[in-house]
């Protein structure tokens, strides 16, 4: 068992991208109310990295600016995140972009942009920096884990938003791959796939009769809070959740059920 991450609680270097507001902000407080020290990977943070420092229990934390588009910048920006951490035990890949682009409602060259931003944000963007961490778990060679971060959309489809759904899907296959290739260095690879969850990037879509509609879907009558994503993020984390490596854990209450 890997020491640095069989602690349930404290003392672990995680970076969470996309984790200026959302599930991804939730996923940080939850790590840093247990004693970690928390890394926010996030675009157009500069102005507002103190206040989401404050924002956090614990010390330790850094807010470092960069954008998953930009594939040359993101080495140097993931080792700032691991440099001013002390080191690197997770890596929660939560950035991505959800915005409606139907097949007959768009033109070809916004058609062609979604698809671009949507797959270079939501899995090349979670692949380069996924590579980049892999780097320094494996040069301490005390293993680690990655938690990734993908959607029920994978699975049941996405109509209105295709770009989405299919780089959930690649995101889903990558987290596979990569727990097989990683398992050797003692680094657990697991995702989650939410369905609708209540954020800004789902206001528009949650409010009626659209929404009503949206929240018909689960038997409970709702959508997830972030809280409750970030909840299933920090177990497989865990050293306890070592054996779920692979494994890509349902948080949709019951919404989409896939054998």
């Amino acid at each position: 068992m890997v020491e640095n991450v069989s602690e349930s609680a404290g003392g672990r270097a995680v970076l969470v991208t996309g984790a200026a507001r959302g599930i991804g902000w939730a996923i940080a407080r939850r790590f840093a109310a247990a004693g970690d020290r928390v890394a926010i990977l996030d675009k157009g943070v500069g102005g507002v990295a103190g206040e989401l420092v404050a924002g956090l229990d614990g010390d330790g934390h850094v807010v470092v600016e960069a954008d998953l588009m930009d594939s040359e910048a993101l080495p140097a920006a993931v080792d700032s995140a691991v440099g001013r951490l002390g080191g690197l035990d997770v890596l929660v890949n939560n950035a991505g972009v959800f915005v409606a682009h139907p097949i007959t409602e768009v033109d070809y060259a916004a058609w062609q942009e979604h698809w671009r931003l949507t797959l270079g944000v939501n899995l090349v963007g979670a692949a380069n920096v996924t590579w980049c961490a892999v780097r320094h778990m494996t040069e301490r060679g005390r293993g680690g884990r990655i938690v990734n971060v993908s959607s029920r959309g994978a699975f049941r489809g996405e109509p209105d938003v295709p770009a989405y759904g299919a780089s959930k899907a690649g995101l889903n296959s990558l987290t596979q791959s990569l727990a097989l290739a990683l398992a050797p260095h003692r680094i657990a690879v697991s995702a989650v796939a939410p369905g609708f969850v209540a954020t800004e990037m789902t206001t528009d879509w949650l409010v009626p009769p659209g929404g009503d509609e949206i929240r018909a879907q689960s038997p409970f009558g709702r959508v997830a809070e972030p809280g409750e994503i970030a909840e299933g993020v920090f177990y497989l984390a865990s050293a306890q959740a070592e054996w779920a490596s692979g494994a890509i854990l349902d948080l949709n209450g019951a919404s989409y059920l896939r054998s």
